[in-house]
């Protein structure tokens, strides 16, 4: 009987052990989570069919306070900080030279635009992106649509003497 006290109290420390290095070490689903379920649900099982059922009873409530209080007790501690990232990003992105285009800028293409890339408007290379999601080809010529955060938006510009000659 003392041996399988002994058996028991192992096979739940590892699922235990287990179960906190997965949570806290190792992110997603791993080898880690899935022994210590197995270790843990082993360990409790074990304590049913062979000490009884109130052993396993005691066994799966202990197993349950247990991996909280540890838990609890990991979370709470100072040993997490050593391991944590504490550097806060304060930097931004300069996205300055995008105050110098406005609406209605015309520009060049200088990459295929599928639906993003690279934009020549007012001597400045930006981000651009197609406005209704067409594709763009190299070195057509684009008319600025919005100004966004840290693109633009364009359309392909419409060529006038066609339009005027379909016109008249």
């Amino acid at each position: 009987m003392t041996l399988n006290l002994i058996v028991v109290i192992a096979v739940i420390v590892l699922g235990i052990l287990f179960m906190l290095i997965e949570i806290f070490l190792l992110p997603g689903i791993s080898i880690a989570g899935i022994a210590g379920a197995i270790f843990l649900i082993g360990g409790i099982v074990y304590a049913y069919m062979f000490l009884g059922s109130t052993a396993g009873n005691i066994t799966l409530a202990a197993s349950a306070v247990a991996l909280g209080g540890t838990f609890y007790w990991l979370v709470k501690s100072k040993s997490l900080r050593r391991i944590a990232l504490e550097t806060n990003i304060e930097d931004r992105v300069d996205n300055s030279h995008l105050a110098k285009i406005a609406v209605g800028d015309t520009g060049v293409a200088l990459s295929r635009l599928n639906p993003i890339g690279q934009v020549l408007v007012n001597d400045i290379e930006v981000e651009g992106k197609s406005y209704d999601g067409d594709f763009i080809d190299e070195e057509s010529e684009v008319e600025v649509v919005k100004v966004k955060t840290y693109n633009i938006l364009v359309k392909k510009k419409e060529n006038e003497s066609i339009s005027n000659s379909i016109t008249s």
